[in-house]
């Protein structure tokens, strides 16, 4: 169907007059194009005046976190205190992780043996979930008196995962020591990719890539990547301790990397380690936002900064039990910030009696599980156990990759198991299924619960620019007014009119029509055509656009000037969000109040609130709080959330998402509700979402 100007303004029209009903627009749907102010041949590039804004915003509030654990660990003066501050990091960190699922039979097989010099591995699949494999390899020493002293080897973000010559070379270096070690692959890496064709390639990478889309997709249903990582590591442990060769009384972990993030994880979360030795990851969450260095989203835990938790809390946990904390001095994660851990753990140790079983290393080398920060390791871990007193690794000899498969094809998915995907589907309906369909005020609560919104006090300050009559909008001026949502958070709100704008906006205009954009309203009041004819269609409406933070005026240009990547700024300040309790959907939604809020003190006292894209998710929430918008028109919204989180491909942000909202309420719940403010959808997006 082809819908032409006048079509749109009868629907507009059919909502103003009190239409009741969701109008919603098939996705082949044409708007024709305004008449005014055609587009300018010449490129103009979109306004970003605010580029540093959120940067200096999220050093402020993680920065005041870090700074009230500062003053708590300076409080601690005996060895009571430091056993207090130990127990109540355990509980913070029980918090982030949530509750651990039930454990079930693990149904370990094993699938091939190699036999070696001085070891054997044996070739492990065992289940960590009821049909969810690990690969690992088990290297059993030969010779040797048993027990032994046992080991869990973390792997980082090499594709092979656990065939990954270095980290072949830790757990060959251990075994020729005396170690049994039980070295597996992380999930999306070596045998454990969780998207794959029909032949077995992957669909979304391996390793990083694979996690952020997965983490992300995971995080409607209030799980955690970070939580599954753990968990899986928590399942080798059983494993371990369920083998006659591993000696209960020293079991320790080590890993570096993505696999230094597993071990420190560990530690705070599994109460039978021992000894551990993570590498290349302790650092500090303010260290790495000061970097501007985005992480894996299951190295972004839900809840840690504002419980209060960094990186060495995770340590501290295992406190006052032995771990080597290893770095590298060219490294990109800071070895400034591992050294200041360790200052600071050292201080705990000392209280606790065990100052000399908290040590650090740095290697000389760039990122990596070098043969410095390898044989450091092994050092340590022999003074711990006392099993070897060598100081140098032993000579290796590494395997083929496709030799260590546990698999025939070296992908778990040839035996069609279940995915993490499927997984995250099943959570998805099960919570559709007991969750109801809230309406009104009960409605309005949830939303503000699961979006963390802050009391709104007062009307919002505001500064006034310069009139720019050359940016080729629907009229010819926009005043530009920057309105202050909360403390360091100012926002353009574009006002268009016909005449000259350089003061306050002019009063007694009741209705307002207030655009939220999708990537940028200065650019889309150029291009959108939709949004040129919703204007035309109310000629004695105030006109307002605006970006809620983090887009358009105030698009980062930190990590790299990044946005759209995997790991890009609008990523990275999401994480951030997810670690804060503040879901960066909900500092959105609450920018896009405020802004509501500042409308009604001009003057105004009903809104018309149009979004496209990723603008329609804050203006759905906005719409459904505020009593003073009165009509709603979206462009391009999503569809649900479910449906992200039951499809397998989706092209929705994680600055989009709202943790934990699927225990709650879905967007057509939200829908259904606006239907009373006259709501219309044009060309409404599934989990593909728009670009």
């Amino acid at each position: 169907m082809k819908n032409n100007r006048r079509d749109f303004i009868r629907l507009a029209g059919m909502a103003g007059l009190g239409f009741t009903g969701v109008n919603i627009l098939p996705a082949n749907a044409e708007i024709a194009g305004s008449e005014i102010n055609t587009l300018p041949d010449e490129v103009i590039q979109p306004f970003n005046r605010f580029p540093r804004m959120m940067q200096d915003h999220f050093e402020k509030r993680v920065g005041s976190f870090e700074e009230n654990s500062a003053r708590k660990r300076a409080s601690l003066k005996t060895k009571q205190d430091a056993e207090k501050y130990i127990l109540d990091v355990r509980s913070k960190i029980a918090q982030c992780f949530g509750p651990w699922p039930e454990k079930t039979s693990l149904n370990a097989r094993i699938t091939g043996i190699i036999e070696r010099d001085t070891y054997r591995i044996e070739k492990i699949v065992f289940d960590s979930r009821p049909g969810f494999p690990v690969t690992a390899n088990l290297y059993v020493p030969k010779g040797r008196k048993f027990p032994l002293p046992g080991v869990i080897g973390t792997c980082g973000h090499g594709d092979p995962g656990k065939a990954t010559p270095i980290y072949q070379s830790f757990a060959q270096g251990l075994a020729r020591q005396g170690y049994v070690v039980l070295i597996f692959d992380p999930i999306g890496q070596g045998e454990r990719v969780q998207y794959l064709t029909k032949d077995l390639k992957p669909i979304h990478g391996i390793g990083v890539s694979e996690h952020n889309y997965s983490g992300k997709q995971m995080v409607l249903n209030g799980e955690s990547l970070s939580s599954w990582f753990t968990w899986d590591c928590i399942r080798c442990v059983d494993y371990l301790l369920s083998r006659p060769e591993v000696d209960s009384k020293h079991i320790g972990v080590t890993g570096n990397s993505g696999g230094g993030t597993q071990a420190t994880w560990l530690c705070g979360a599994e109460p039978r380690l021992t000894m551990a030795a993570p590498s290349c990851f302790v650092v500090g969450f303010e260290q790495n936002l000061k970097n501007e260095l985005p992480a894996d989203i299951e190295q972004c835990p839900p809840g840690a900064i504002s419980l209060g938790l960094d990186h060495l809390d995770f340590i501290a946990a295992m406190a006052p039990k032995p771990v080597i904390l290893l770095s590298q001095e060219k490294d990109f994660f800071d070895v400034r910030g591992a050294q200041k851990s360790y200052n600071k753990l050292k201080k705990l140790y000392k209280l606790l009696g065990a100052e000399d079983n908290i040590q650090f290393f740095a290697g000389p080398e760039y990122h990596g599980f070098s043969k410095h920060n390898r044989e450091a390791m092994y050092s340590w871990f022999n003074k711990v156990t006392g099993i070897s007193d060598a100081k140098s690794e032993p000579d290796l000899k590494l395997e083929e990759i496709e030799l260590l498969w546990c698999t025939s094809h070296g992908q778990v998915g040839e035996s069609g198991p279940r995915t993490l995907a499927s997984f995250t589907k099943e959570i998805s309906q099960s919570l559709n299924a007991r969750r109801g369909t809230p309406r009104g005020d009960g409605l309005k609560k949830l939303i503000q619960t699961a979006l963390k919104l802050p009391s709104r006090i007062g009307t919002p300050e505001y500064r006034i620019l310069r009139t720019d009559s050359g940016r080729h909008y629907p009229k010819k001026y926009a005043a530009t007014y920057v309105v202050e949502t909360e403390e360091g958070i100012t926002l353009p709100v574009y006002r268009l009119s016909d005449t000259e704008l350089i003061s306050r906006p002019p009063a007694g205009i009741k209705r307002a029509v207030l655009y939220v954009s999708h990537l940028s309203a200065d650019n889309e009041l150029r291009q959108e055509s939709f949004l040129r004819e919703l204007i035309l269609s109310e000629p004695a409406s105030a006109v307002y656009a605006c970006d809620v933070r983090g887009i358009g005026e105030s698009k980062p240009n930190t990590c790299g000037d990044d946005f759209f990547g995997s790991y890009g700024n609008d990523y990275f300040y999401a994480a951030h969000g997810i670690m804060l309790n503040s879901p960066y959907t909900g500092q959105k939604t609450f920018d896009l109040l405020r802004i509501i809020d500042w409308l009604i003190s001009c003057g105004h006292e009903e809104i018309h609130l149009a979004a496209k894209g990723w603008g329609t998710i804050p203006a759905t929430f906005a719409a459904v709080i505020s009593e003073n918008v009165k009509q709603v028109t979206f462009k391009n919204a999503l569809s649900s959330y479910s449906e992200i989180a039951e499809n397998e491909e989706f092209n929705w942000p994680l600055s989009t998402l709202l943790p934990g909202v699927l225990k709650h309420f879905d967007l057509p719940d939200c829908y259904r509700e606006l239907g009373r403010k006259k709501l219309i959808q044009i060309e409404s997006m599934g989990a593909v979402g728009v670009s």
